[in-house]
C-alpha cells in the first residue's frame, strides 16, 4: 500500500447535488431556492439584527440621555482606604505609579482624593485630582497632597 493508491472506503463518499443544471436534473427551474424573496436572489448575505422585516429591536428601544466622549473617569481613594493601604503596603508615599504597583488600579486609571474617613499619619499623596476637604484634611494630618 502507498500514498498514490489509497482510496476511501466504498460507500463513504458521495457526489454533490448538481443544481441548475436544467429542468431534466430535477433541481434547474429555482434551483433549490424556492420562489422570489431575498434568499433566492443573487448576492444574498443575512445582515446582522435582521429580524425579517420587522423593525429591529435596537431601533425599537428609545434613545435617552447623552454620554460625553470627552468624560474623564477617576478611581476615587477615600482617606481612610489611603491610610490601610499605607499600612497595608507599609509606604508613605501615596501615587498612582505606587498604587499601580501594588496591583490596586490599572495603568492608565486617574486617581481622584475623597475626604471622606481620617489621615491618623502623615503621607505624601500624588494625585490627578482631589477635593478641597481631602486635601485640607491631608494637610492637617502633617502630610502633603500635590496634583499631578
Amino acid at each position: 500500500m502507498e500514498l498514490n493508491n489509497l482510496k476511501p472506503a466504498a460507500g463513504a463518499t458521495k457526489s454533490g447535488k448538481r443544481i441548475a443544471r436544467g429542468q431534466g436534473s430535477g433541481r434547474g427551474g429555482t434551483s433549490t431556492r424556492g420562489h422570489k424573496g431575498a434568499k433566492s436572489r443573487s448576492g444574498y448575505k443575512r445582515k446582522r439584527n435582521f429580524e425579517g422585516g420587522q423593525m429591529p429591536l435596537q431601533m425599537r428601544l428609545p434613545k435617552r440621555g447623552f454620554n460625553s466622549p470627552n468624560r474623564v473617569e477617576y478611581v476615587a481613594f477615600n482617606l481612610d482606604r489611603l491610610q490601610a493601604i499605607s499600612e497595608k503596603h507599609g509606604i508613605t508615599e501615596i501615587t498612582p505609579a505606587a498604587l499601580y504597583a501594588a496591583g490596586i488600579i490599572k495603568k492608565n486609571d486617574m486617581v481622584k482624593v475623597l475626604a471622606d474617613g481620617e489621615l491618623t499619619s502623615g503621607l505624601t499623596v500624588t494625585a490627578h485630582a482631589a477635593s478641597a476637604k481631602a486635601k485640607e484634611a491631608v494637610e492637617k494630618a502633617g502630610g502633603s497632597l500635590t496634583i499631578s
